[in-house]
This record gives structure tokens, sequence and C-alpha cells, in this order.
């Protein structure tokens, strides 16, 4: 179904399946304050305007590129304010690229670390002389012991 089959208000199952997101989901990004409070019908079901569908795929889509829920609030906010510019968006982009540079690099030296500690165990042997679970109650060096 597109959006242009919606005129009408949607139930909360229509949106959640629309935008391919679980019930729960649309719930808890109202409470977030991500998706406006709907209206109600008498009988205390939300009715949803068929745009919604649009802003949570915008948050589906925004979650997937490695963005939090307070950022998708803020990229949210900044989309509606006239004084913010494309490049003020590009900006946060660059940041997000930049710390996603800053993970790898991390996770590069985790791997690291763990192919070394994976190529000194023979794989034989009691675990009381596995030379991995030795590495790891050793002291750190910085003074962490947990």
């Amino acid at each position: 179904m597109s959006l242009d089959t919606f005129s009408k208000p949607l139930l909360i199952g229509q949106v959640a399946r629309e935008a391919q997101v679980n019930v729960e989901t649309v719930r808890y990004y109202e409470r977030l304050g991500l998706l406006e409070a709907p209206l109600r019908k008498e009988s205390g079901y939300r009715q949803y305007p068929p745009k919604i569908i649009s802003r949570i795929r915008f948050i589906r889509r925004a979650k997937e590129l490695g963005f939090s829920l307070k950022e998708i609030s803020e990229l949210l906010s900044l989309r509606t304010d006239p004084s913010v510019s494309c490049d003020d968006i590009r900006i946060k982009a660059r940041e997000k690229i930049s710390g996603i540079e800053a993970k790898m690099k991390e996770l590069g030296k985790m791997k690291s670390a763990l192919e070394s500690l994976e190529n000194q165990c023979a794989g034989t042997g009691p675990t009381s002389e596995c030379p991995i679970l030795d590495a790891l109650e050793k002291e750190t060096g910085n003074g962490d012991k947990s």
C-alpha cells in the first residue's frame, strides 16, 4: 500500500504495518516525543495522520545509519527550523561519520588484541591454563582491575 491509499486517520496497527515497525515501537516513539500524540476516538483508539508513516520511516532509516534517538530528535527539529541550512545538516552527518570512523578504529584494535590472544591459545588443555582467560584476568596497566 502507498501513503496515497490512506486519506483518513490510521489505527496504530495500520501505522506499524506500513512503517514496518512493531506497535510498541510506535508507542515508544510517541512517549519520547519523536511522534506527536495522536487524536483519540471516543473509544480511546489512537488515530494517526497518514504522514506519520513517513516520519517513522525517517526515524528507522536514521537509526540504521547509526543516529541515536536523541540525535534523530535533533534532526527532526532542525528540519522544521527556518534558520537551519542544508550545510548544518551536512555538518551533523560529518560528525556522525567521524564518530563511526573512531568506532571502527577502536573495533580494529579490539580485533587485533583478540586475534593475538587467540594465536596464543593452542586450544588444548584445561581452562585453568588457558592463555586467553589468563590475559583477561591480568591488570590492564591503567590500574583498572575490574
